[in-house]
């Protein structure tokens, strides 16, 4: 029985931590250690959380296009574009404005069916490579990249160079005898419509899923 205290004790001995009164499981300064621990995690939380809001917020905030009159029809041709600005964020100056090219719908030209959107042709200048601008060449009739070298031809599919889709393009709309435009949506290959998608991001084959388009950001519905 004496030998059964003895070696309870010693065991009671080896388990007691350094620095801490008789019975104590946890020391002082440890606990003023996790106490600074958790304060420190409090702060970091207070300026992370904000910031981490601040970023990925854009992305599920609602982005309205309005539609925006660019000029009569007789002001557009189907063989050759058309430069025109449009805003396309509203209160930012010139950093919230774009230049369209624009020009009717031309069965020779333009594969895809036409219907209320597409009477006219609106093509992005936003290059699918990185997102520089890109300009219209009419004598080459062609969309040349300066950066890279990206080039697209007439419809604005990818002749060469490094982008990974043709250019997006804006719907359009007629109202008596003037043009509208309105939101931007993307295509692939085929010139099949999707929600918008950023530069880089290929629509063809697994890319469509492998790069989905932003919450905030539709096509219309039904086309």
């Amino acid at each position: 029985m004496t030998e059964h205290k003895e070696s309870k004790s010693k065991y009671t001995e080896d388990r007691q931590i350094p620095g801490a009164f008789e019975g104590e499981t946890v020391t002082r300064r440890r606990a003023m250690v996790l106490g600074g621990q958790v304060a420190g995690g409090v702060a970091a939380a207070a300026f992370a959380l904000p910031a981490l809001g601040f970023a990925v917020g854009p992305i599920f905030e609602k982005q309205d296009q309005p539609w925006q009159i660019v000029g009569n029809t007789g002001e557009f041709n189907p063989d050759s574009y058309v430069p025109r600005t449009i805003t396309l964020v509203a209160g930012i100056g010139d950093a919230g404005k774009s230049t369209v090219y624009l020009r009717k719908y031309n069965p020779d030209l333009d594969t895809e069916p036409r219907d209320e959107y597409n009477s006219y042709i609106a093509i992005s200048t936003l290059c699918m490579h990185l997102g520089c601008p890109v300009r219209f060449t009419a004598a080459a009739q062609r969309f040349i990249c300066p950066c890279h070298g990206g080039v697209y031809d007439i419809v604005g599919k990818v002749n060469g160079g490094p982008p990974v889709r043709p250019l997006d393009r804006f719907y359009t709309r007629l109202e008596a005898d003037r043009v509208l435009i309105g939101p931007r949506f993307s295509v692939n290959s085929e010139l099949q419509r999707f929600s918008p998608r950023d530069p880089g991001e290929p629509l063809d084959g697994v890319g469509q899923y492998l790069y989905p388009s932003r919450p905030s950001m539709r096509k219309i519905q039904g086309t």
